[in-house]
């Protein structure tokens, strides 16, 4: 039973990594707002392909709550009618939740992938919570963080939203990001929970200690990382996508402690790598965080000594989103004496 559950567990993790590489791609393309409702796209459950769906024609079927483009204004059919020759306003209401009305085929089918995933994690947690009552009886907790994680995702779903009709606001899309990493160690945590007992390490209170420093500066870091990526983003509207040099001439202190932290967040990390290495304890995570981190560096550099080369965004928050489920990883490693046989 804890072998099946395992599996399950593992997939929702792996598709709820795959929204947040859905996310980093929406918002290196500037496709956030691809579909400007939720949680239809211009009203349809398919989104359209090309702009001509969007327009007023006349002898056309109309269903209520789909949105055409008028005058650079969105207008939502108030009830299921058939045109006639000319555009009838009473037929209509206008999109009241923010005033933007574009379309670009590419950005809101990007933005409607993103949601499919999301979607997909989704139902895939349902499932896992469903059958985490084969728990109830025994192991109470199982269930309970279970259905804590379903709730995390109706609640990220509705942050999406809200992030969609405030236009993008840099705090929402920060609380975004959060959320999705809380809901990543969640799903660590029950998978932990379910695991085989494999052998016990006794650790030090100073090991201990700066396994949970990093965890909890890492997530600091990435609250910073987004505010940064926000600022980044509204000097790119100001100066241009040419003017890349341009981008970060007056950074705000925002970027300045994220860029010191990196530094702190390399030296705690060596110091656990060093302490693992020196004891012979096997824990190949912090192998992999030490990789994770270099290349977190390295792609930290190119965005400020290359001016931003294409991908280097996306492939810089991804990474710290798998550095932060790395790290969770070990913490649930060190604070239990509970070694899982499936260690990474």
């Amino acid at each position: 039973m804890e072998r099946s559950f395992y599996t399950i567990a593992k997939t929702s993790l792996i598709l709820v990594y795959l929204v947040i590489v859905a996310g980093a791609v929406v918002r290196m393309t500037g496709s956030g707002m691809g579909c400007p409702d939720w949680p239809k796209c211009f009203g349809y459950y398919i989104p359209p392909t090309d702009i001509e769906t969007l327009e007023w024609q006349p002898n056309r079927d109309f269903k209520k709550g789909q949105v055409i483009i008028v005058q650079e204004t969105l207008q939502v059919a108030k009830t299921n009618f058939r045109t006639n020759t000319t555009f009838n306003s009473a037929n209509w209401a206008p999109y009241t939740k923010h005033d933007y009305a574009k379309f670009n085929v590419w950005h809101t089918w990007i933005e409607y992938i993103n949601r499919l995933v999301g979607a997909l994690a989704g139902l895939a947690t349902l499932v896992m919570a469903v059958i985490s009552f084969r728990f109830w009886k025994r192991r109470k907790k199982i269930t309970f963080l279970s259905w804590f994680i379903v709730l995390g995702m109706g609640f990220q779903a509705w942050l999406g939203a809200t992030v969609v009709y405030s236009l993008l606001a840099p705090v929402r899309i920060t609380l975004h990001m959060l959320m999705a990493l809380v809901i990543v160690g969640a799903i660590l945590y029950v998978m932990h929970m379910v695991s085989d007992n494999k052998d016990n390490i006794v650790f030090g209170k100073t090991f201990k200690s700066l396994v949970l420093f990093s965890l909890l500066l890492t997530f600091v870091q990435v609250a910073l990382g987004t505010q940064v990526r926000q600022y980044v983003d509204e000097q790119a509207k100001l100066m241009g996508e040419y003017a890349k040099d341009q981008w970060l001439l007056s950074p705000t202190l925002n970027f300045y402690i994220h860029r010191s932290f990196s530094i702190l967040v390399l030296i705690i990390n060596a110091a656990i790598y060093w302490q693992t290495k020196k004891n012979n304890w096997k824990l190949p995570a912090t192998s992999w965080i030490m990789v994770l981190i270099g290349f977190e560096v390295l792609s930290g550099i190119l965005m400020y000594y290359v001016d931003f080369p294409f991908g280097s965004q996306p492939v810089h928050l991804v990474l710290a989103s798998i550095l932060f489920g790395l790290q969770f990883y070990l913490f649930l490693k060190v604070y239990s004496p509970k070694m899982a046989k499936n260690s990474l």
